[in-house]
């Protein structure tokens, strides 16, 4: 971890304005503005997220407490104490509400909501039914309403009605609502005397944000926590673009049990990203029992976890497994200057620490150039010649108690291809590794490239871990190899991602193409597309299939054979024909016109016989040999059409090797997409093949994107399997197509 001088925003008192009583002026949606026509994509969804005027919760002026006490024992009177501490803290006037009570804690006490006086920032809500008072909040001039009874859509389906009627009661008011089923996490103290830039928290489960909330101990500022509990109204992603905008805001930390607008979410990270703020996230939901136990804690939908994964990955979010990897992780990325080089040397005092950590960061893709030969020479002049110089650098241990020290280390951090210097000291060894920790606390603060050390005690205790290592600003500090891996990694992806990040959702198509109204009167409600009426859908958006012809008889299959050119295929075409080659409905390799006429007869006998209704039967051009891929859509219920691209024929249900993006998204993605594929060799050519036109197939991938774009609300699934990638420069043909209407 990052330590010492990182602090929270200090606020001041500030007068309370007086407002009448009643709704907002104005037609709001969740308290925020209609997105205007160009910020809508084709089908009416945002391409920019709203961001909630959060100010106004983090600092209120008035806040009401619904259900105040100060009776002894009971958890209301707990939480008023808090709640009366945090608002003094930030500069707000309490309102106690209680409707039996003259006072609360020498406060004067109010019957109702309603008799407050003036504007209400925050209303706390602690009675056992907050439906009531929320819709009676719904009345009055709040804007944020927060409620901490659980009961709700974690408990079942009665649950989710009643958090539905807490949602509707402000709908269209202007008052936003956090919780059910939150806690009071957004009203502890933070600490006000620590500097720099500083970890948001959102949390879906309190508990769970401790470890990045105990950062503070360790001199890590945190500038807010969010616990959004079941998140009725309000929502992580709401947070992340609040946050995203705050000057304090050095990186955003989140614990995600599941997401309940996964538009929004990538809207969010998109706000994110634009501002260079990253988001390191711990999702739940990665198996099953991870996906049901969230269900059941927040009523959450987890999502499928390949699609989570890949969205996140797209819009630069940084997803971590360990609550100790979302601490170490954040922290770096919220302090750390952007890199100068991507180069890690590695400085130990040992040859096996530097080969363990080297192996370590080898395997995760990082870099480790070899140190120029007149660097090394340079080193040896501290450094005994039989140790290894080129990186990683072992010193032996003797040049760390003495002047030597601190010269290598300079010396390291000189060379132009290194850009973070890692030292991993495993254990303590005073007084070298004292020496040692204060030679590299020194050398950071001289240098803008970036110093890590992993002490590896597990005590703790130790002054040069304590004092040294974590009094700096300017030294990130670890506890274990793996999370300074993690973290080191994930600091230079994300300064990589942004460098470059073009927002994908400013090149979505905002009106529709002639393909789409092509394509719309192809579709047939609630049905399943045949064969040849799922590749017209894909001529409509100009994705290439065979030379082919529907008939209804043998003679005129004779014809179409000697229009396309022999040899031909032959195929069944029908709404209902899912697995054709497995009832015996393909033919190939038909070279004459005699046989034409009994694949005719035979294919026809077939369908009748297995009762499938047919549109005819498809006499097809045979397409040479290529790489069988799949391209296809699908409809996520979080995030809406996705598009996955993988092998094709049988290999995609038996390798399941498969890479998918949520639209809309470039060519970059596109060409990413199949570098993600395990069997990406097959398309640069194996065991003699030529390459593949992979341009072709990145084109398909993006038309099939532009149908999910435009068509995505109508259609459930596409699927382009085999989709036959030719030789470079000859283009893909899609041999086989289901479509399936919504």
């Amino acid at each position: 971890m990052l330590g010492s001088t990182h602090g929270t925003l200090t606020t001041t008192s500030r007068p309370a304005r007086v407002v009448a009583c009643g709704r907002r002026p104005g037609p709001m949606v969740h308290g925020t503005a209609s997105p205007a026509g160009d910020d809508l994509d084709v089908s009416g969804r945002p391409l920019r997220s709203d961001v909630p005027d959060l100010d106004r919760f983090f600092r209120p002026e008035t806040v009401a407490v619904i259900g105040a006490s100060e009776t002894e024992g009971r958890p209301n009177t707990r939480i008023t104490q808090q709640l009366i501490a945090w608002a003094k803290r930030v500069g707000a006037r309490v309102h106690p509400v209680h409707p039996t009570r003259a006072t609360v804690f020498g406060l004067p006490c109010h019957a109702s909501a309603r008799d407050v006086p003036g504007r209400i920032d925050v209303a706390v809500v602690l009675v056992g039914d907050p439906v009531p008072v929320v819709e009676e909040l719904a009345h009055c001039d709040v804007a944020f309403a927060v409620v901490f009874a659980s009961g709700f859509a974690e408990t079942g389906s009665e649950g989710a009605a009643a958090q539905a009627r807490l949602a509707a009661a402000l709908q269209g008011t202007g008052t936003r609502l956090l919780g059910p089923n939150t806690n009071l996490n957004a009203f502890e103290p933070v600490r006000d005397d620590l500097n720099g830039p500083a970890i948001a928290l959102i949390t879906q489960s309190g508990h769970q944000g401790r470890p990045v909330f105990s950062l503070q101990e360790l001199g890590i500022r945190l500038s807010h926590w969010a616990p959004t509990g079941n998140e009725a109204d309000l929502e992580c992603a709401d947070f992340i673009s609040y946050f995203a905008t705050r000057p304090e805001v050095g990186a955003i930390a989140t614990y995600v049990e599941g997401l309940k607008d996964g538009r929004a979410f990538l809207l969010a990270a998109d706000r994110a990203a634009r501002h260079h703020v990253p988001v390191v996230a711990v999702k739940v939901g990665r198996t099953e029992v991870g996906a049901r136990t969230a269900a059941t804690h927040t009523g959450k939908l987890t999502g499928a976890d390949d699609v989570v994964d890949a969205a996140m990955r797209q819009f630069g979010v940084i997803r971590v497994n360990g609550l100790d990897e979302l601490q170490d992780t954040s922290a770096l990325l919220a302090r750390a200057r952007p890199p100068r080089a991507e180069g890690i040397a590695v400085y130990s005092i040992s040859g096996g620490t530097g080969a363990h950590f080297a192996d370590l960061a080898t395997a995760a893709g990082l870099e480790l150039p070899v140190l120029p030969a007149a660097k090394q020479a340079e080193l040896h002049q501290w450094i005994p010649d039989y140790l290894s110089t080129a990186n990683p650098i072992d010193n032996g241990g003797h040049p760390v108690g003495d002047w030597r020290g601190r010269k290598i280390i300079d010396a390291v951090l000189a060379d132009p291809s290194v850009g973070i210097l890692v030292c991993p000291i495993t254990g303590p060894f005073p007084p070298l590794s004292d020496k040692l920790a204060q030679d590299l606390v020194d050398a950071a603060e001289k240098t803008d490239k970036l110093v890590c050390v992993v002490w590896g005690s597990p005590v703790g205790t130790e002054d040069a871990y304590r004092s040294t290592l974590l009094g700096s600003s300017r030294v990130a500090t670890f506890r274990t190899f793996a999370n300074c891996v993690t973290a080191i990694r994930a600091y230079l992806g994300h300064h990589r991602f942004t460098a470059g990040y073009r927002s994908p959702f400013d090149e979505a198509p905002r009106a529709l193409s002639p393909s789409a109204r092509k394509a719309q009167a192809l579709l047939r409600p609630g049905e399943q597309l045949s064969e040849h009426a799922a590749k017209q859908l894909l001529r409509a958006y100009g994705i290439r299939v065979p030379r082919e012809h529907l008939v209804t008889s043998a003679a005129a299959a004779v014809r179409a054979a000697a229009q396309i050119g022999y040899p031909v295929v032959m195929k069944a075409s029908g709404p209902h024909l899912a697995h054709k080659s497995e009832l015996g409905l393909v033919k190939i390799g038909l070279t004459s016109a005699s046989q034409v006429r009994d694949a005719y007869r035979e294919l026809t006998d077939i369908a009748r016989y297995e009762g499938l209704p047919l549109d005819g039967i498809l006499v097809c051009q045979r397409v040479g040999r290529g790489v069988e891929m799949a391209v296809g859509i699908t409809h996520d219920p979080l995030f809406g059409p996705t598009v996955t691209v993988g092998l094709g024929g049988v290999l995609v249900e038996v390798l399941d090797d498969t890479s998918v993006r949520v639209p809309p998204f470039g060519e970059d993605h596109a060409r990413a997409m199949l570098g993600e594929l395990r069997g990406r060799a097959l398309l640069d050519g194996v065991r003699g093949a030529p390459p593949a036109d992979v341009d072709a197939l990145v084109e398909t991938v993006l038309r099939v994107q532009r149908m999910a774009l435009e068509l995505g609300d109508d259609l459930v699934e596409v699927d382009l399997n085999p989709l036959v990638v030719l030789e470079r420069g000859q283009g893909a043909v899609a041999l086989d197509a289901l479509a399936f209407c919504r």
